[in-house]
């Protein structure tokens, strides 16, 4: 169980239930190129702390349930931290873009 982006020590079980929104296995602490849409102000998708990140409540998942994030199974968001390199571009969309994301500035 995450909480505050760090480890508690504890591992989730059923007995926790499913109702707390657990942050579960990894988050991926997301960074908007979109200067008003998501970076910048109050969208600031990092200042607003949205991430992919794992979850108990998989009755919820594919559902417009969370508060900005994205939820996968804890399995599933193990499995992508693993693949994704810090710095790795990620589309969240209906369609992919038609052109590649700009370089990020740093």
């Amino acid at each position: 169980i995450l909480r505050g982006r760090r480890w508690t020590g504890r591992c989730w079980s059923a007995a926790d239930g499913t109702d707390a929104d657990w942050i579960l296995g990894r988050i991926l602490w997301l960074s908007g190129l979109e200067p008003g849409r998501n970076r910048g102000g109050v969208v600031d998708t990092f200042r607003r702390y949205i991430y992919l990140h794992g979850t108990a409540q998989r009755q919820k998942l594919g559902t417009a349930a969370s508060a900005g994030c994205v939820r996968l199974a804890p399995e599933d968001i193990c499995a992508l931290f693993d693949l994704c390199p810090a710095g790795l571009p990620v589309y969240i969309g209906l369609a992919p873009p038609s052109s590649p994301p700009p370089p990020r500035r740093t």
